[in-house]
Formats: C-alpha cells, structure tokens, sequence
C-alpha cells in the first residue's frame, strides 16, 4: 500500500509541478536569431594609421566593443564572434530598425581626455580634447593595487613628449576621461608626468577600476570597421518556421506516445509520461542555463526524443523477450533491464563523444546542435531510464502488473521456462 501510495504521489506532485511552472518556463525561452528575426552583419576591421596590423588582441577587443554597445541599443542576446584575422561577425535578434544598428555599430569608441576652456566650474565644460584613445599604448592600461592594496589604474601613453606637455599645462587642474562623450572620470593632475605613465585612483572601488582600465584599453583599439556582407531575418520567418517546428514535434510527440502505448501496454505509458518529464527538464535547463533556443536546437532536441523512444523500446522489447520465454513478470524486469542498460548506455555515450567534437570544433549553430543534444543525452537516461523504471518497480513491488498482458505478451506465446 505504502508504494501505490508513493507511485501516486510523485505522478501527482509531478505533473502538478510541469503544468505550474511551464507557462513561465516557455515565455522566458530566449529565442535565436533564426526564431525571433533580426539583423547579421559582417565587419572587416582595418587600422586607423597606415603600415599598422590588426592584432588578434585588438579584434577580440574591438567585438567586445561591438557587443557593449548592442546592449546599448536592447537588442536580446547579441552574438558577435571573430573570424579570421580581421573580421568580426554581429548578429542581432529583434531589429526593427536597421539603419539606426549601422549607424551604432560602425562609429569607434571614442575615447578622449579633456580639460575645461575656460573659467567655467560646471562638469559640462570639459570641452577642450587634450588627447584621443589613439593617443595611449594600446593594451596601455592595466589594474594594479598600492602598498595600502588600494586599486588603481596604470595608463601608458605613445608620446612622452606630449603627456608631458599637457600635464605640465593642467598642474592642479581636472583632466576629464569621456567615452562616447560620457564622462566616465575626471582625475586632478596631481604632478609633471615625464615619462609617459600614470596612475588614475577611483576611490578604492575595483568593479569601478576594472570598468575603467577595460574603458581605456577600448578607446585605444586603432581599428575602423567597414561592413562587407548584410542579411535581414524577418520577424515573421522565424515565428513561421518556430511555429511550424512546434506543430510537427508535437505530431510526432503525440503519435510516439499512442504507439507506445498500443505496443508496450503499461511500460507504454511510463515511457510516454517519462518523455514529458524528459521535455520540461528540458526547457528548466534552457531557461536556468540561460541558453538561446534556435532552429538547430531544436533538430537536436527532437533528434533526442528520438533516441529517448529509441532507448525505451529496447528495453520494453527485452523484458517482453524474458516473459515469451517463461521467467515471471518480476524477473523479467529485472533481466530486462540489466541486459538492455549496457546497450542503451554505448550507444549514447559514443553519441555524447561525438556530439562533444561537433562542439569542440565546430561554430555557431553547430555548437548549439552539439550543446542541446549532450543536455538531451543526459536527461535521457535520467528520466527514460531510471526514472520511467522507477515507477514501473513501485507498483511491480505492491504487487500490480504482475501479469504478462500488462506488458503486451499474450499467454499463447510463453513458453516453458
């Protein structure tokens, strides 16, 4: 009694907890570029100053700029990666407004250290530049701490000369740090500096010091972006394809389900309702992990219910096997799965193998199709496996299902132990 009463429990429990939280779980789904429409672009970048290279440090740089400032204009999960040597690929899920991205993503990060023309007090007065982000060793500033462990920022600029000159100039006065023409600083000039080093103190804060060092190293990238290659994806392309995709796995999910039910009886059904713990696990991980939902995903999810089918009916088919040959239903659960398990298990480890190549060397929607069906591997054999077989063994244990039609074998067709 006490295990129907636990079987009825985690069905109850569980089904109440996947009808509650999916609701949630599907609207906070991030979805891809492919899904949900938006804009790709494909930037070349150059250096400003003739006979210069672009550095490998500078382009990964100059995409974390592009990235900064797609968050800027709200788009959902921008997607900027490197290619080659001096091209950064951007894509943008959500755009309404492509020409207002151009205009954003191609203007440099402009970095510029001013002092106030004039006599004016106000902090919007820092009109005069005194020096430009092409100005500073590039990778030129750096977080370092005093002997009090105080943090501060270490700034190395091109020209001794020039520095010299422009601290010598503003001795005692503020020299504003702006980017984008927002001023992110203003320290005092506090001596003559010679030797084309400085060191900016931010009040003991480290997030603060770590913004600015990273503000500085940005505006100092000598590179300019030039678009080679655009494509829009419309909003309603994605949605169709979304919806479309939706429908079909939930046909095939439905018709899955009636199939297993009809062959396997009661294993069946376990494995039907497995299926869906399987699904909303799922999702949970989408939406935890922070994951992007996108159409090879998608493939990969469906491609893991597959073999999810896949695993339940050897399983089944093994345990019918055992009871045809005259073992009772209880030992030939227990056989059944004992001999399955080892088949179920190589074929999805050697999946898992592959599936981690794809990722390793793979880019883009391959690695998405690889991550999705790793996850997918494993909440298979945690939830088709295991729990599926869970259930099934609380009412073999109470004493239920313990006749061979349960099972889909008909008495005709057992043979003598």
């Amino acid at each position: 009694m006490k295990r129907i009463i636990a079987f009825i429990t985690v069905v109850l429990v569980t089904t109440a907890v996947m009808a509650f939280t999916s609701p949630s779980l599907l609207r906070n789904v991030h979805l891809g570029l492919d899904l949900k429409g938006g804009f790709e672009i494909l930037y070349e970048a150059t250096p400003y100053e003739g006979g210069a290279k672009v550095s490998k440090e500078s382009l990964v740089k100059t995409a974390q700029s592009l990235e900064k400032r797609a968050n800027m204009l709200g788009t959902s999960e921008p997607e900027v990666t490197t290619e080659g040597s001096n091209r950064i690929r951007l894509k943008l899920a959500g755009v309404t407004d492509e020409a207002e991205v151009r205009k954003q993503m191609k203007e440099p990060a402009a970095l510029t250290f001013r002092s106030k023309n004039g006599t004016e007090t106000s902090a919007d007065q820092y009109n005069k530049i005194e020096m430009v982000g092409t100005d500073f060793a590039e990778n030129g500033a750096k977080l370092e701490y005093t002997n009090m462990n105080e943090p501060i920022v270490a700034i190395k600029v091109k020209s001794k000369e020039k520095f010299a000159e422009v601290t010598e100039r503003l001795l005692g006065q503020p020299l504003a740090i702006y980017m984008n023409d927002e001023l992110i600083s203003a320290p005092t000039v506090q001596a003559v500096l010679t030797e084309g080093t400085a060191t900016i103190s931010v009040g003991g804060d480290v997030n603060e010091a770590k913004e600015l060092r990273d503000n500085i190293n940005l505006g100092a990238l000598p590179l300019k972006l030039t678009e080679k290659y655009s494509q829009s994806v419309g909003a309603t392309l994605g949605q169709q394809s979304l919806k479309e995709t939706i429908e079909a796995g939930l046909i095939g999910s439905v018709l899955i389900l009636i199939f297993m039910i009809v062959m396997y009886h009661v294993p069946g059904l376990f494995a039907g309702f497995a299926l869906i713990v399987h699904t909303w696990l799922l999702i949970l991980v989408f939406v935890w992990a922070d994951f992007t939902l996108t159409l090879p995903g998608i493939a990969a999810f469906i491609l893991g219910v597959g073999m999810a089918v896949d695993a339940n009916i050897i399983t089944n088919e093994r345990i019918r096997e055992e009871i045809r040959s005259g073992r009772s239903v209880m030992s030939a659960v227990k056989a059944g799965g004992k001999h399955s398990l080892r088949t179920i298990l190589d074929s999805n480890i050697t999946t898992i193998i592959v599936a981690l190549v794809m990722f390793a060397y793979g880019t883009g929607a391959v690695k998405g199709f690889a991550l999705v069906l790793v996850v997918e591997i494993v909440l298979s054999i945690a939830t088709n496996i295991y729990f599926s077989r869970f259930l099934l063994n609380l009412l073999l244990k109470s004493g239920k299902l313990l006749k061979p039609k349960y099972f889909g074998v008909k008495e005709r067709d057992i043979r003598e132990l």
